[in-house]
């Protein structure tokens, strides 16, 4: 497994990472817990080092999950966890969406318990999950700062931030990454976010980098999901979104037989083509799936390759928002 390094700020972690929110909340039921912790194991054997969760996903069961998995790889491996929902100490926030809440006091309350469920003396890279309007950045980052200074967190990231708010907090806090939605499906961190990294010697960690499943080529217009897989409420997700979607799946197909690779490698080895400091999250909760991923690493996408994807792509119009509005009014603030 090659090694990157995320931005300017020294910390190294495999080349594809795992987000590991489906294992226990967003697709369906939380998964058999043993299964789990044997896929995460078997990801460490494969050499992936980096590993997101946050407190919001169950709430605290994959926190937890993740913990007790890589309790045995302390030092091995880079754990990733967020604060900024309104959860308190042992808030449930179901059913409905929880309120955002990064006030410092939120903030050192969620790092302790965090750490706690985590089984870590230091969180190794803590994002602020979606940027609170009620609290400046300045605070959040300083938090931060202090956190870092104490000994409880190395590394300070925000996700789905605007870019003035990205400015301002590693004005005050250097940020070692930022983590925003960014797939073939959804390429609106080009525009601004990207640039802005670059410039300022950020890490990208992009999240759903197989469009919640639909790159895999796995999904077409007949899939259902579970009642409380959440992409039930995703306008992306709808069968007629679903059905418009498909050319763009065609187009992965065409270039994956080409390389002689699957539409989900083809789709994350365009993530890793974009920049040496992009490091994407896919998640899975299948061995055979953990495999194909990380086999994305070995497809080489030439320059022209990379434009004959570009001059397609570009002809194709993705149908349908990515979230309802009040998940979408969260991001870019």
């Amino acid at each position: 497994m090659q090694k990157r390094k995320l931005g300017k700020s020294g910390l190294e972690v495999s080349g594809m990472g795992f987000g590991c929110m489906g294992m226990s909340f967003g697709y369906g039921p939380p998964k058999d817990k043993e299964e789990m912790i044997a896929l995460l194991h078997a990801a460490v054997e494969r050499g992936i080092t980096f590993f997101d969760t946050a407190e919001v996903y169950g709430p605290f069961l994959n926190e937890e999950l993740v913990g007790e998995a890589l309790a045995p790889f302390r030092g091995r491996v880079v754990i990733a966890t967020k604060f900024g929902f309104d959860l308190g100490a042992n808030r449930d926030p179901r059913p409905g969406l929880p309120g955002l809440n990064s006030r410092p006091e939120r903030i050192r309350e969620a790092v302790e318990s965090s750490l706690k469920r985590l089984k870590v003396e230091t969180i190794d890279l803590l994002y602020q999950h979606r940027v609170d309007p009620d609290v400046p950045i300045e605070d959040v980052a300083g938090t931060v700062k202090e956190l870092i200074r104490g000994g409880k967190v190395k590394h300070f990231g925000l996700s789905e931030p605007g870019v003035q708010t990205i400015r301002r907090a590693h004005a005050v806090q250097p940020l070692t990454a930022v983590q925003n939605e960014y797939s073939l499906w959804w390429r609106r961190p080009e525009a601004e976010v990207l640039p802005t990294l670059q410039e300022l010697g950020i890490g990208f960690v992009p999240y759903s980098p197989l469009g919640k499943g639909f790159l895999t080529g796995k999904i077409d217009q007949n899939t259902t999901f579970d009642n409380s897989d959440f992409r039930n409420t995703l306008p992306r997700f709808t069968p007629e979104a679903r059905k418009a979607n498909q050319a763009l799946i065609d187009l992965l197909a065409t270039i994956a037989e080409q390389k002689k690779a699957t539409p989900a490698q083809i789709a994350l080895a365009w993530l890793l083509a974009q920049k040496p400091w992009i490091v994407p999250i896919p998640g899975t909760t299948k061995l055979t799936r953990l495999e194909e991923n990380i086999g994305a690493v070995s497809v080489e996408l030439t320059s022209d390759d990379l434009r004959d994807i570009e001059s397609a792509a570009s002809k194709i119009t993705v149908e349908g928002s990515r979230y309802p509005e009040a998940l979408e009014a969260m991001t870019g603030r």
